[in-house]
C-alpha cells in the first residue's frame, strides 16, 4: 500500500543543530576524478568533497580550507571568503603525511 499524503509529510527530519559534532573522514578523490579531462579534475575534486561532507555532516554550508585547496590545486589558488548563509557549517581540512589508506577509520573529534 502507498504511503499516503499524510504519512508522508510526517516524516522527520534531523536537525543539525543538536548533533554538533567534530569528524574526521578520508574522501577517496580518486573515484571523483575518474575519466576526467585534465583541465575538469580539479574542480570536480572540490565539488565531490563539498558533496561528501554536505551529505555525511548535514549541513548545506561547507567551507574548504585553504590548505586543503592547496593540495586539490597544487598551484595555491585559494576559496574566497563568504559571509555564512547558516548557522552551522563543514569545515574540510588536509591532513598531510598519509601514505597508506588502508585500515583508516572516521572518528569523532572532541575539541571541548
Amino acid at each position: 500500500m502507498a504511503p499516503t499524503q499524510k504519512q508522508a509529510s510526517k516524516k522527520r527530519v534531523r536537525s543539525a543543530l543538536k548533533d554538533v559534532v567534530t569528524r574526521e573522514y578520508t574522501v577517496h578523490v580518486q573515484k571523483l576524478v575518474r575519466d576526467k579531462q585534465f583541465k575538469k579534475r580539479t574542480p570536480t575534486a572540490i565539488k565531490g568533497i563539498i558533496k561528501f561532507a554536505q551529505r555525511h555532516m548535514g549541513t548545506k554550508d561547507v567551507r574548504i580550507d585553504p590548505k586543503l585547496n592547496e593540495a586539490v590545486w597544487a598551484k595555491g589558488k585559494r576559496n574566497d571568503d563568504e559571509d555564512a548563509k547558516e548557522k552551522l557549517y563543514t569545515y574540510a581540512t588536509h591532513v598531510p603525511g598519509i601514505t597508506n589508506f588502508h585500515g583508516l577509520e572516521n572518528t569523532v573529534v572532541d575539541t571541548e
